[in-house]
């Protein structure tokens, strides 16, 4: 009787765990560093076929947004560390973007890459701080996973104190980009 108790608690151990990993990868939200992401915008481009799924805290959207997870799938990018490579170049190139960080794993085909890119707008100036994670999908092309934040700035002094945030934050926001699954895009 006592091995029948160890079996039946053993299989609703197991039940529970399933039950709470299903319940947390649910496709309309995404949990990161504490906060909650809607998906609030979709699509797939007819050209391409890139598959662009952004979620977005509670009350913000693709116009107004202070941090976003984003989820890109593209079907005909086969080289991830290519892709990211480019884009490295590209960002160099760039005078209004400064790049932090470039990783790569040639052995599980992975690149991360973090920088800012400093936009004007509508009166407004503002840093965009961007983890990008690129990875061979399981069957087919590349799967992207991205953590955006934006900083709103007036002053040099603001300035200052944005760049000491994300050098502080960086290390840590890609660690745990790099350590989370993309989940799949919801098409």
């Amino acid at each position: 009787m006592n091995i029948m108790k160890k079996y039946l608690l053993n299989y609703l151990i197991l039940f529970v765990c399933c039950f709470i990993l299903l319940q947390s990868v649910n496709a309309e939200n995404i949990h990161f560093n504490n906060d909650i992401y809607d998906l609030q915008y979709s699509n797939t481009t007819t050209k391409t076929k890139v598959t662009e799924n952004e979620y977005f805290k509670p009350k913000e959207n693709k116009d107004y947004w202070t941090s976003l997870i984003g989820i890109y799938y593209y079907p005909e990018v086969s080289n991830p560390l290519k892709f990211a490579s480019d884009t490295d170049k590209r960002i160099e190139s760039k005078e209004n973007f400064l790049l932090l960080k470039f990783v790569q794993n040639k052995k599980q085909d992975i690149a991360v890459i973090s920088y800012l890119e400093n936009i004007a707008q509508n009166d407004k100036t503002y840093f965009i701080y961007n983890i990008y994670k690129y990875e061979k999908h399981p069957k087919k092309g590349m799967m992207v996973l991205r953590f955006a934040k934006k900083y709103v700035f007036n002053t040099k002094d603001e300035i200052t104190k944005i760049g000491h945030e994300v050098k502080a934050i960086n290390d840590e926001y890609m660690e745990k980009i790099i350590v989370s699954p993309i989940p799949p895009v919801v098409k």
